[in-house]
């Protein structure tokens, strides 16, 4: 029988390690009976969100670094610690199952150091939480922060991403209806946002296809674009396919691309399960296929451009300890690239809309106003409260937008309902 407890310190290996994403390495956790999956996703998620402050702790008890054969008993303490200082766990079971894990992964003498070390900090536990400062970055993701955003707002950042997501979902009609039914709160952009997860295939509504899960901020771009009942519309970057029903829901033709025939299949099956007519797919890599389109322009393309992804570090903490400012520069190439050979499918009067769920404003506001400067033949559309939703609802999302027309969202942003992704999106009209 597979223990939990091995397969969580495995995991937080990987993502160390190996600079693995959460969600490549959460399979293993999969595998194991409900409660235990929960408990094992739990507990690696929330050593990620306080890495920095288990590591604090860590260095009081172990002044010097384990020994590379030993290395697999750093990932035991961490998680061991986690339980201790953030989880409701007795301590005998945490002692026990950690020093039983320490000595089959490595060896006795190892196993006792573990053994001593958290029945230390079980002693000092109240006086080790009087010095949680709830630290959450390192020093190379305030490197990635601090140029675009001052202290105040980047401590605002970081308290409200040690906070675990919702989950928000996107219906078909009548989100007010829907959000009555499933004990939901309607937000002010129309997403529903519910207060218990359980399993999502359960919920009702699901197998039916009346909605589909997405972060409320990756729901706002569509939500731009106003009516869109029968324009063509290119969806870059579209799996796993979030923006392509939002678009095919408001009645638009839709083509879908991607580079990878794994996602675009993944696509294909949520539009079933949706029982939306299937979009037109094309897998191809974005740059050669607009550098090289031929066809009949675009009323609109929307590029959710590849990107750093660190404006989803709420529900993927691992963003804060494997990206550099060095995997930003690449995505930031990679976008200008996209964004150069844009207007090559899209018609004259057409809109082109740029979005990224990242944190960093180089690729978002500097990404945008560098191409702005070099592409005279594109115009910004400022956008406002107004376009995405009621009048009535409008001054509760004024923060959202910037002075330029840009939308950011923050972590920070609409707290009363318990946050936001971070994302940023821009539309610009091709008016030569």
């Amino acid at each position: 029988m597979s223990d939990p407890r091995q397969i969580a310190a495995e995991m937080l290996q990987k993502v160390l390690t190996d600079k693995a994403f959460f969600s490549d390495v959460k399979n293993a956790a999969d595998s194991l009976a409900g409660k235990d999956a929960a408990f094992t996703n739990m507990l690696v998620l929330t050593a990620l969100r306080r890495l920095v402050f288990l590591k604090k702790v860590l260095k009081q008890y172990a002044k010097k670094k384990l020994p590379e054969k030993a290395a697999f008993a750093e990932y035991v303490l961490f998680l061991g610690l986690t339980e201790i200082l953030f989880m409701d766990t007795p301590d005998y079971a945490i002692i026990n199952s950690w020093v039983d894990i320490a000595k089959k992964k490595t060896d006795k003498y190892v196993a006792g150091f573990v053994n001593a070390v958290l029945r230390k900090a079980c002693a000092d536990r109240e006086e080790l939480k009087k010095h949680d400062l709830g630290e959450f970055f390192t020093p190379e993701f305030y490197r990635i922060l601090d140029h675009a955003y001052g202290k105040k707002t980047v401590s605002k950042i970081q308290s409200a991403s040690l906070k675990e997501p919702p989950l928000d979902i996107t219906v078909k009609s009548s989100p007010e209806i829907w959000a009555e039914k499933l004990g939901g709160t309607l937000l002010p952009t129309g997403s529903i946002r519910l207060k218990n997860n359980g399993k999502i295939m359960e919920i009702e509504g699901f197998e039916n296809g009346d909605w589909w899960i997405q972060d409320a901020a990756a729901a706002l771009p569509v939500k731009c674009l106003g009516k869109i009942d029968g324009l063509k519309i290119l969806d870059m970057c579209a799996a796993p396919g979030g923006k392509t029903a939002q678009l095919i829901n408001a009645g638009a033709e839709v083509t879908s691309l991607d580079i990878s025939e794994s996602r675009l299949k993944k696509l294909r099956d949520n539009m079933l399960r949706l029982r939306f007519p299937e979009p037109q797919t094309i897998c191809a890599d974005g740059v050669e296929y607009l550098q090289n389109y031929k066809g009949e322009p675009f009323d609109i393309i929307l590029l959710d451009a590849p990107c750093s992804a660190t404006g989803t570090l709420r529900r993927h903490p691992e963003i804060v300890h494997i990206k550099t400012t060095s995997d930003i520069e690449k995505q930031v190439n990679l976008q200008r690239k996209l964004l150069n050979v844009a207007a090559n499918a899209l018609k004259k009067d057409g809109v082109l809309l740029y979005c990224v769920c990242s944190i960093t404003q180089a690729e978002g506001e500097e990404q945008i106003r560098s191409f702005l400067e070099s592409h005279s033949e594109f115009k910004l559309c400022p956008l406002k409260a107004n376009d995405i939703c009621d009048t009535d609802k409008a001054s509760q999302i004024t923060d959202i937008f910037t002075k330029e027309g840009f939308i950011r969202t923050l972590p920070f942003h609409l707290s009363e309902y318990g946050g936001i992704d971070s994302f940023f999106i821009a539309k610009l009209r091709k008016v030569a």
